[in-house]
């Protein structure tokens, strides 16, 4: 038999490939004519000798399959075919070399030494050379966290001793300017005042930090774990000034102080009453820097992420959402800025990454939504959301001195290093070349492990907190599960990938799929981590002195007071301009042919139907989804909001999940868009039968540079519309996330900010599966009603996106009556008086009929007064149109005063809308071919 000194085996699709055409339809669109053909292979390495018997077997049983792909040897390519192969860099995590090592040992073929994997990508057709470059680099290789080739890869396997345990770091004697020089070369992303403060730390111990406590200090300081811009004294041009942010968030929630809200801004998740016997935990993160280096790895493990954070109060992952923002996928390759990937790859590694970790983890995606604005291209913005069910009281939260210090899940390695200072930083041409070891790397089959082995020790009550490693990995986890304690931590107990880890590399390290629990007694939760073949690491304990010791090699790397730690960060002082709204450019607004204005506003890309992308998420396992993404006659129209069944509970009450965003309002008026977001999330959860009374809400902020007065004076701004908007409809906030220096900084010195973004998720109730109402026309006779009033405020509108103007009038004001109307919906629905409802949002009420019809396959004839673009396209918040039997007309209007009759639902599929002297027919089919992108002149 003979033996390999090395082996690569090529995985070929049984049939076509879809990926190749996804490829060659990605080259095209970045004018890359000359490429004809693509055909993507998978490729997978073997380190060492590998027999020919072990090959076969590895082969047969691991990688092959008659139905979906078959396994050969690598062989050369074809004459007149250009080969280009990837592999990823070292230390980056390679999950599917690792599923393939845990499942040679599974069937019996033991270990089988270390295992990279890659892709071959056969390309046919006449290319120059700088085609050929620009696609590997911008479009089969992300040079992040791959390396490419023209022609044969060679993969590097990971090797190497251990490094030196902790590196001493001089502070006390450097000046300000060196140190501002240490905090950008080390990438700490901390200021002179912060700097300062560390330096002076140390003169008063009299010795300098080691690596391990500046990177510890760094990491928890940072802007993403700290949220020192939310935390800072904001002092207006003015001179008066402002309460913190989030102080302000969180005062009122406590102002509102709804006995069902659990627990607020004070663990991972904010966890509310569901039912007389469980509770909801729901959070929402941002994940955006690292989807704009590495889009796959990045929206993977924000998925992954925001599971854990749920899983860290100890509750059952149920639902996952997702809203994503990505730059035009149309932009030409010449407009896109160095260093930038082009928005269609972003797109595709975003939304793949998204689906493969929720898919595999077995968790539904059941809402979200997809934007797209120039200013994404360079910052894309992933917010990922999780809601999770526990028994009532169920979450311990409160370590104790002696208490062992456990991980469980997956090894760590350099993955992920200096995450959350990475996250806190501006981008520019060169992040792509630093930042690579800021990328987690995802793993969703481990965490389906961890969800098994959290839910068993929590029913078995075996530990006394629990919390995810996530942004800061260990440092930022045993930080603060200790920080009013203290902790002793030996990092060579800590399981490595590889070695070669430096000691403040082991205890930053945001390697995923890792929980931190303190453990009175270890041995049973061993016994199930066994059980379900989770790595249990016991590394440490707790203490009652206020001192984190780590050591390493024998040898204290790092000893810390957990006082100056947690609370030694200075206090930002920030200036804000008071927001202004800028005037318009153009001072009138026309649409010649409201038809075709209408079927550009279905087809525009921020509207259109995302069901090409929806169907790619497995939105039914677990068997609770009630109301699923899309629906209707047949499965296509849009939900307002997703119904689920928690999974576990009796099945009489509901969940209500929702958002609102809409970043187009961001730049003229922060707090309006606040509001709107705020109400458009109220409003859709209402639309599907929500009581607006037992609604809780998150705030998710992806802005720009806060040390700009502009930039900050619109995020106050926006903040107190978040405030105001819980105030006016008593739904308290419960938890958030900011994401800030959403900023690019080009080559030529060009600093380019994302629009203001706010997401704002809303989770409410039903408790009776009755009294859930979707969006589709149910039947021809019934009667079509609008609730709200109409006013002229198309600012901002998407109606100007697509006439490509920033138009006259306002953008739109919150309504005062918004939350009575709301009210009164509820009680409308609950009588059984609503057949369907929708919310009227962007596009304003002709996008809505629209979608209504679409959903139903019916049609719909209404006759409207007013001004035809005002009546049409205006975006007033706190609408809905309302479908309602003919019988059910009067006492409708009783239940919902100022409702006004609109017209008919009809059994032929038409849109007919009139509007003065003009009017609005479309065939059905018309306005389902437009809403699936197909409309001249606007791209899918």
């Amino acid at each position: 038999m003979g033996v390999r000194p090395s082996t690569c085996l090529v995985i070929r699709a049984v049939g076509h490939d879809p990926r190749s055409d996804q490829f060659l339809a990605d080259a095209h669109a970045l004018g890359i004519s000359g490429l004809t053909a693509v055909t993507c292979t998978d490729l997978v390495f073997f380190d060492g000798a590998l027999s020919d018997k072990s090959v076969q077997l590895v082969s047969q049983r691991l990688l092959s399959d008659p139905l979906l792909r078959t396994v050969s040897p690598h062989t050369k390519a074809k004459a007149g075919v250009i080969v280009v192969e990837t592999t990823l860099l070292p230390g980056v995590t390679d999950a599917r070399a690792e599923a393939i090592v845990r499942g040679a040992k599974l069937v019996g073929l033991g270990d089988i030494g270390q295992v990279a994997t890659g892709r071959r990508f056969e390309l046919t057709g006449v290319l120059r050379d700088e085609d050929l470059q620009h696609l590997v680099s911008r479009l089969l290789a992300n040079p992040v966290i791959e390396k490419s080739a023209i022609g044969e890869v060679t993969p590097t396997f990971v090797s190497g001793d251990s490094t030196g345990p902790a590196e001493v770091v001089p502070v006390t004697s450097l000046s300000s300017d060196e140190l501002l020089a240490l905090s950008s070369e080390r990438g700490m992303a901390l200021d002179v005042v912060e700097m300062a403060a560390i330096a002076n730390h140390y003169r008063k111990l009299d010795r300098e930090p080691t690596d391990v406590e500046l990177e510890m200090i760094a990491q928890t300081w940072s802007e993403h774990c700290n949220h020192k811009t939310f935390r800072a004294q904001i002092t207006f041009t003015d001179g008066s000034t402002a309460v913190p942010l989030l102080k302000q968030l969180r005062a009122a929630t406590d102002q509102i102080n709804a006995p069902w809200v659990h627990s607020a801004f004070v663990d991972n998740a904010g966890i509310v009453a569901f039912d007389d016997h469980f509770d909801l935990a729901i959070k929402a993160e941002t994940h955006n820097h690292p989807s704009a280096v590495e889009p796959f790895g990045g929206s993977n493990t924000g998925v992954g992420g925001v599971v854990r954070d749920v899983l860290g109060v100890s509750a059952r992952p149920i639902a996952l959402t997702d809203i994503l923002c990505f730059g035009p996928t149309d932009l030409p390759i010449d407009d896109l800025p160095a260093g930038v990937l082009h928005p269609r790859v972003i797109r595709a590694g975003v939304v793949a990454g998204v689906a493969d970790y929720g898919n595999k983890l077995g968790v539904p995606t059941v809402s979200g939504a997809i934007v797209h604005d120039e200013g994404y291209t360079a910052n894309p913005l992933v917010f990922c959301g999780c809601v999770g069910v526990l028994p009532r009281g169920s979450n311990p939260t409160e370590p104790r001195p002696g208490d062992r210090i456990v991980v469980i899940g997956g090894r760590t390695g350099r993955d992920g290093i200096r995450g959350a200072t990475f996250s806190s930083m501006t981008m520019d041409a060169t992040t792509g070349d630093v930042a690579g070891a800021s990328v987690q790397i995802g793993d969703p089959i481990v965490e389906k492990g961890l969800i098994d082995v959290i839910l068993a020790a929590r029913d078995a009550g075996l530990y006394s907190a629990i919390t995810d490693c996530g942004a800061g990995g260990l440092s930022s986890s045993v930080g603060e599960l200790a920080s009013r304690l203290g902790a002793t931590v030996d990092l060579d107990l800590v399981p490595r990938k590889y070695a070669g880890l430096a000691s403040w590399e082991v205890w930053l390290s945001e390697a995923q799929e890792r929980m931190v629990l303190a453990v009175p007694n270890v041995a049973p939760l061993q016994a199930i981590c066994d059980r379900y073949e989770v790595e249990l690491a016991d590394i440490g304990s707790f203490s009652d002195d206020q001192l984190l010791i780590l050591r390493s090699g024998g040898e204290i790397v790092a000893e810390m007071g957990m006082g100056f730690l947690h609370d030694g960060c200075p206090t930002r002082n920030l200036t804000a301009a008071l927001p202004s709204t800028p005037p318009p450019t153009h001072t009138s607004r026309a649409v010649p042919d409201l038809a075709a204005g209408l079927l550009a506003l279905l087809a525009h890309p921020s509207l259109r139907s995302n069901q090409d992308v929806v169907s790619g998420y497995d939105h039914e396992v677990l068997g609770g989804t009630a109301v699923r993404p899309y629906g209707g006659a047949v499965g296509d129209g849009p939900c307002d909001a997703a119904v689920v069944i928690p999974y576990g509970t009796s099945g009489d009450t509901a969940m209500v999940l929702a958002c609102g965003v809409n970043a187009r309002y961001g730049a003229l008026d922060a707090y309006r868009m606040a509001r709107a977001c705020a109400d458009e999330a109220m409003r859709n959860v209402v639309a599907a039968g929500a009581d607006p009374d037992r609604v809780a809400l998150l705030d998710n902020f992806s802005w720009g540079d806060p040390r700009r007065p502009e930039t900050l004076g619109t995020l106050a701004s926006a903040v107190a519309g978040c405030v105001d908007a819980a105030l006016a409809h008593q739904a308290p906030f419960v938890s958030g996330k900011d994401s800030l220096n959403n900023e690019y900084l080009t080559s030529s010195g060009e600093r380019r900010s994302i629009p203001p973004t706010l997401v704002i998720t809303a989770v409410g109730r039903v408790t009776s599966l009755d009294h859930v109402v979707t969006s589709d026309l149910k039947a021809a006779g019934n009667v079509v009603l609008l609730v709200g009033s109409t006013r002229d405020e198309l600012r901002g509108s998407h109606l100007d996106a697509v006439l490509c103007i920033d138009g006259p009038g306002d953008v739109p004001a919150p309504d005062p009556d918004a939350a009575e109307r709301y009210r009164q919906m509820h009680r409308a629905i609950t009588a059984r008086l609503v057949r369907s409802c929708h919310d009227l949002s962007e596009g304003g009420l002709a996008t809505a009929a629209a979608e209504m019809v679409i959903a139903g396959r019916l049609g719909l004839s209404m006759i409207v007064d007013g001004d035809p673009v005002v009546r049409l396209f205006s975006e007033s918040t706190g609408r809905f149109l309302v479908e309602v039997a003919p019988s059910d007309v009067d006492a409708f209007i009783a239940a919902m005063p100022g409702s006004v009759v609109l017209g008919t639902v009809t059994a032929e599929p038409v849109l007919h809308i009139t509007v003065g002297s003009d009017a609005i027919t479309l065939p059905v089919a018309d306005l389902v071919h437009a809403w699936a992108g197909h409309v001249p002149g606007i791209q899918p």
